[in-house]
């Protein structure tokens, strides 16, 4: 595929179920607890992904989780077994559970302070990544990518770089767990895909430099989707880059 292959899987790829492995009815809504409502949008969007909640609700990952305090799998666990087990489903619950550790997520995060969904969505995931990759030192981007969360939220960039004068071509690679889309000039959200994976070129004060030419030359840069995730989150770009002017569409 153009990637070295993982010298090391820490969870086996046949194991994850995109399809709920019980009948799940509908859990416990939650309780705005001050400002609350973007992390309460989040925890539902996560609880209701089926493959992390099979995963969660096994309650494999606390059977073995070996790291001293804070823990984003755990608390998730804890928080996706509470919502989803209550016996009494038309009752809310407070989630508390992650509300106090909300500075351990992301430092800047403050209790009663409105914040942003997506923000606070990155800062989950990528907790809950560094949790599956304790205990786990110097292990290649391979490796990483084998974690339940990237296997379910993760995929790969390829960065393509072609050379005008000589058409050689320079590829690299880099984990994302989403994808962020500019909404500004697109109708539509697969009109904002295509977009992203247009061509750019690169000549002038952004020329690039050729190692078979060896001197700065015009080429022409691509994104692609490399490997794609089994979940696709996709941010959709809201506000101006330089006036920070939300971006109003339907």
């Amino acid at each position: 595929e153009g990637m070295a292959p993982p010298q090391r899987i820490l969870f086996p790829p046949e194991k994850i179920c995109m399809a709920w492995q019980q009948r799940q009815r509908p859990g416990a809504g939650l309780h705005n607890l001050g400002n609350t409502c973007f992390l309460n949008s989040v925890l539902q969007c996560l609880t209701y992904t089926p493959p992390l909640a099979n995963y969660l609700l096994s309650r494999e990952h606390s059977q073995s989780c070996r790291q001293q305090g804070f823990c984003m799998m755990c608390i998730m666990e804890a928080h996706v077994n509470k919502v989803l087990l209550l016996t009494d489903s038309a009752s809310a619950i407070q989630p508390w559970t992650v509300v106090r550790v909300l500075t351990r997520i992301g430092e800047h995060f403050r209790h009663g302070t409105q914040e942003d969904a997506h923000e606070f969505l990155r800062y989950t995931v990528d907790a809950m990544q560094r949790a599956c990759l304790s205990g786990s030192s110097n292990l290649d981007i391979s490796s990483q990518a084998t974690t339940i969360v990237h296997q379910i939220f993760g995929g790969f960039l390829r960065s393509r770089v072609t050379c005008l004068s000589c058409k050689a071509v320079s590829d690299s690679y880099e984990a994302f767990l989403d994808v962020p889309l500019d909404i500004k000039a697109a109708p539509s959200v697969t009109a904002a895909l295509e977009d992203f994976v247009k061509p750019e070129q690169l000549d002038g004060d952004n020329c690039f430099k050729c190692s078979k030419c060896d001197k700065m030359v015009a080429a022409s840069k691509r994104f692609t989707i490399h490997r794609v995730p089994r979940v696709l989150t996709v941010c959709l770009k809201r506000f101006e880059d330089f006036t920070g002017g939300k971006i109003s569409k339907v």
